[in-house]
């Protein structure tokens, strides 16, 4: 039953000596692949994709269905960490964020109008495909495989924003003055190639007086806090993205990831020992089809 509630309550993490959770080691990674930037162009028509519609409590958006076997040459694999990080299925926290994305706009805690967007893990993209409807001024769309947008992500946004054009430009605008752009690679080095996140180069144009670039006024992330090697890196990656003093992250994701070791309470305890970023519960999902599943909101202190 999900609990959707109107006023968020302060977070407070027991503390790490009680915390019950067990260490996990990881094997080592191959290197990450080099960040780029995907044209809305450079889709897969050699790829199988077809399209079904998703309902989400009111609201229908279109999700593409890609086989990871002809995508990636993996057959019943959810993920392989370094090659392939799950970004071809639908996970349940995708779909829990977009509904409670939705409720925090009807109930006025949120407003996409005009915000700069960026979706972390996109996978699908069906949240930040939200926030463009929504009226976002941009949506940059993030994932570690390059072959997930050009295969899924991209044909997503083709077929839920119909004045989405296809020209091999950089920067794509939809008729509402959208901006949407997408980029692939490793949480460690992606900060580089975003438009709107804190680089070298940046801090140097900062101190020459050429001032910085607004930051990314909402962050959201789905189903993105399962690794725990990953957490430093994707919480080091929110900070230099989002927008000191007004901006917001939204994260949906299991309590705990059996097996793996991460999970929402795992990246939490991160945030608050950091002690820049407040986090409140927006919503609990335990419908039994999963793990209990949540959606949290972060925001400056």
């Amino acid at each position: 039953m999900e609990s959707e509630k109107p006023s968020f309550e302060p977070f407070r993490l027991f503390s790490s000596s009680g915390s019950g959770f067990l260490e996990q080691s990881e094997p080592p990674l191959p290197p990450p692949p080099p960040c780029v930037e995907v044209l809305p162009s450079e889709i897969l028509p050699s790829v199988k994709y077809t399209v079904e519609p998703v309902e989400l409590g009111g609201l229908t958006l279109l999700k593409g269905r890609v086989s990871t076997q002809e995508v990636f040459t993996l057959s019943n694999s959810d993920l392989v960490p370094g090659k392939y990080e799950g970004g071809l299925k639908l996970w349940e926290g995708s779909l829990d964020l977009v509904k409670a994305l939705s409720s925090e706009v009807r109930n006025g805690h949120l407003s996409f109008t005009g915000k700069r967007v960026l979706e972390l893990g996109c996978g699908h993209g069906l949240p930040g495909i939200f926030a463009c409807l929504e009226g976002a001024a941009a949506i940059h769309f993030q994932d570690f495989n390059v072959e997930v947008l050009q295969c899924l992500t991209i044909p997503n946004v083709n077929s839920n924003v119909p004045s989405f054009q296809r020209p091999a430009l950089q920067v794509t605008k939809c008729d509402a003055g959208t901006e949407i752009r997408f980029f692939a690679g490793d949480w460690r080095e992606i900060h580089m190639l975003l438009p709107y996140a804190q680089n070298i180069e940046k801090d140097l144009n900062v101190s020459r007086g050429k001032g910085l670039d607004a930051q990314y006024d909402i962050i959201i992330m789905a189903e993105t806090v399962y690794s725990i090697s990953a957490l430093p890196h994707l919480y080091e990656l929110i900070k230099k993205c989002i927008t000191p003093s007004h901006g917001v992250v939204y994260i949906a994701a299991k309590k705990h990831y059996f097996g793996v070791g991460g999970g929402t309470r795992r990246f939490l305890s991160i945030v608050e020992k950091d002690g820049v970023l407040a986090s409140s519960m927006v919503a609990e999902v335990a419908d039994g089809s999963s793990n209990v599943r949540e959606v949290w909101k972060l925001s400056f202190k």
